[in-house]
């Protein structure tokens, strides 16, 4: 009797041991995938460097007044946070790096806008824990040549991501807000 005792107990131990090492693995999994969202994925020198072939213009400053500042209260939904932001502009193209907040922290985004349309959007850091998705190709390529309506909102649906529906929002937001800082740069130059 006390023989088929300890084959019962070391056969529990052993499945025990084995889920608690399971149970760790997947700890240690769930950790380092969260790690790998988070992150700054590319700086803001190399992201201006790489659109503009490391001939980066000088940084021009947009000052959020009058109708720019109603325009862009629309689109965030709340006055900018900022009373003035900076581009880079060559020609007829303009660069943003702007930051908006996915569900509790930011998200910053580099912009290219070209004749009035969005040419190049990339996710250059991200510290959310979830909606990391919105950094990959098969979604931002969702963007490319979008523009802006009279109306303030882009000319294409962008489809969400399920689980990163705050992250999508905020990277609308600010595409919208680059093509209509961009129209408002493009307007007076053209004065």
């Amino acid at each position: 009797m006390s023989s088929h005792f300890y084959f019962i107990q070391n056969y529990v131990t052993g499945l025990y041991r084995q889920l608690m090492q399971y149970l760790l693995s997947l700890m240690i999994l769930c950790i380092s995938i969260s790690s790998y969202a988070k992150g700054v994925y590319q700086s803001n020198t190399d992201f201006l460097n790489e659109i503009f072939k490391n001939d980066v213009p000088r940084t021009e400053v947009l000052w959020l007044l009058g109708d720019i500042k109603k325009g862009a209260e629309k689109i965030l939904g709340e006055k900018p946070a900022q009373l003035r932001i900076r581009y880079w502009q060559k020609q007829q193209q303009t660069a943003w790096i702007l930051e908006e907040v996915g569900k509790e922290k930011l998200i910053t985004v580099g912009l290219l806008i070209k004749n009035n349309q969005l040419h190049q959007i990339k996710v250059l850091a991200f510290r959310e824990s979830r909606g990391w998705e919105v950094k990959e190709a098969f979604f931002l390529d969702q963007f490319h040549q979008v523009k802006l309506t009279p109306e303030l909102s882009l000319n294409q649906s962008i489809d969400c991501i399920s689980g990163a529906t705050l992250s999508v929002r905020a990277l609308k937001k600010l595409a919208r807000l680059a093509l209509f800082y961009h129209m408002k740069i493009i307007a007076k130059n053209n004065v």
